[in-house]
């Protein structure tokens, strides 16, 4: 041990010795010194020698005892991160660019049942006391390839990371997936990793945790931190594809959890509080807590899996629902709804629909069961000239854009208003009191194919001919000068 000590002494005063040197003369090389210092033979194998000492102190880690080196990197690690890990006996070092080990093939458990499986494990370590491994200090770790089981009972595997201390070291997680799962196995979804980090931000005193993921393909960054008593956890989520952001405070507590988030979404902002206990996640949304226009409030139940949705608003705008830069829009487009798991019911009731004075009374009813999207039930009224249903709906992805098919059933209650509005010639006012319709609409091109129209229960071929393609403008005024004149001419045809 005197000897090791002495040694490490000897390194240490050759190197204040070299610093020494250079500091004192680097100011003064010129072309004519350096020329004299490479021909001074002493010096350059002074340099040589120092570089071959140091080289061969960082290569002291070869000549260990395999299985010895694997232990105590595995108690190191346990230690720093409090968790059961299992190492593999496949151990291979470099000490290029800073000294690290990489093992093939890791192991984590929790409460003896092994969570994930790592491919590829890299441990950088201190370039001191690499004399014996007893002494070697776990510095930065690199999980690479990684799989994550996780459910009900370990989900806050990522949360428990960190609270370790992360100032003499930071945990990278590469390339990997996480498997949420339920009680009986079943992969409710799959969150990739893309590159997740624990590090100590020396100016915030804290611990910080980010992250770049993938979620049913949609790109998105997480940071997270704690409060200085560990009382509250704040996190940031931005989702740029949808140019949403969303931060996020949450109060912890045994027994019930409770939080508040504020969603920016091109510029506008809502308010979400909530609470978590045990199976179930309550909440309301608002535009403003202090005098709210809008509002839902919503339920999962996580054992089993469901949910309900349900919102009042005064009007409503469909362009942020079915648009085609919608949240929602893209989210089915995504197609993360065709799961067998999820079993998801949707009410909104609205007095009015944003900038159309003609539809009130909008019920907007939705489900997702069995991987099944539809707007069975959605009711609305025109005026009080006619009230709407939707049935037997179906909401897919054709050809990467979003389309509705289903019927329509159309209850005339003043069909004398209805011409009246069309400027319809009096000759052709023929009484009608129901409409039924097949259609299919196209949300991205605006574009609806009606056909098998029933006018009282009878079809008239010259109607389903020229309203068999309606194609929708973007200007609202020449949608209704377009529909005026289209259907004034279904009608006209359908009076004789």
């Amino acid at each position: 041990m005197r000897e090791t000590n002495f040694f490490i002494k000897y390194l240490k005063n050759i190197s204040n010795f070299i610093n020494s040197l250079l500091e004192k003369n680097l100011n003064k090389l010129n072309f004519k010194n350096l020329t004299f210092l490479f021909k001074n033979n002493k010096i350059i194998l002074t340099f040589v020698a120092l570089f071959v000492l140091f080289i061969s102190y960082l290569l002291l880690p070869t000549l260990y005892n395999q299985s010895y080196v694997v232990k105590e990197l595995q108690a190191n690690i346990q230690k720093k991160l409090e968790i059961d890990l299992k190492l593999s006996q496949n151990l291979r070092y470099n000490f290029f660019p800073k000294p690290h080990f990489i093992i093939t093939e890791a192991r984590v458990y929790d409460e003896q049942i092994e969570i994930s499986k790592i491919e590829k494990l890299k441990i950088f370590v201190s370039v001191k006391n690499l004399f014996t491994p007893k002494n070697i200090v776990v510095k930065n770790l690199i999980f690479e390839k990684a799989n994550f089981n996780l459910n009900k009972k370990n989900y806050n595997f990522f949360l428990d990371l960190l609270n370790n201390d992360f100032k003499d070291g930071s945990l990278t997680i590469k390339n990997s997936n996480i498997f949420f799962r339920n009680l009986n196995q079943d992969v409710l979804f799959i969150n990739k990793i893309l590159k997740m980090k624990y590090y100590y931000e020396s100016k915030e005193l804290k611990n910080i945790f980010y992250s770049s993921n993938k979620i049913f393909n949609i790109p998105f960054s997480t940071k997270v931190f704690f409060d200085e008593n560990k009382s509250k956890i704040f996190s940031i989520i931005n989702l740029d594809l949808m140019k949403l952001k969303i931060e996020n405070e949450l109060i912890l507590n045994d027994n019930k959890k409770k939080g508040k988030s504020d969603f920016i979404f091109n510029k506008a902002k809502r308010s979400f509080v909530y609470e978590i206990e045990k199976n179930f996640f309550n909440f309301k949304i608002y535009d403003k807590i202090e005098e709210p226009s809008l509002n839902y409030d919503g339920k999962f139940n996580f054992k089993p899996f469901y949910s309900t949705l349900n919102g009042y608003l005064d009007e409503i705008n469909l362009s942020y629902i079915f648009g085609k830069n919608s949240i929602i829009s893209k989210l089915i487009k995504t197609e993360i709804f065709y799961n067998k798991n999820i079993d998801f019911k949707l009410n909104i009731n609205a007095d009015n629909v944003y900038k159309n004075e003609n539809f009130n009374n909008i019920n907007l009813n939705s489900k997702i069961v069995d991987g099944l999207i539809d707007a069975d039930n959605t009711k609305f009224e025109w005026r009080n000239f006619a009230d709407f249903e939707l049935v037997e709906t179906l909401i897919f992805i054709r050809e990467g854009e979003l389309i509705l098919d289903g019927k329509l059933d159309i209850k005339v209650n003043n069909y004398n208003k209805i011409y009246k509005f069309f400027l319809t010639p009096k000759k052709y006012r023929k009484k009608i009191n129901q409409i039924d319709l097949n259609f299919t609409y196209n949300f991205d091109k605006k574009v609806a194919e009606l056909k098998d129209i029933k006018i009282d229960n009878k079809i008239n071929k010259n109607v389903n001919k020229i309203l068999n393609n309606v194609i929708l403008k973007k200007d609202d005024f020449q949608n209704k000068i377009y529909l005026k004149n289209i259907l004034n001419k279904a009608i006209k045809s359908y009076a004789g």
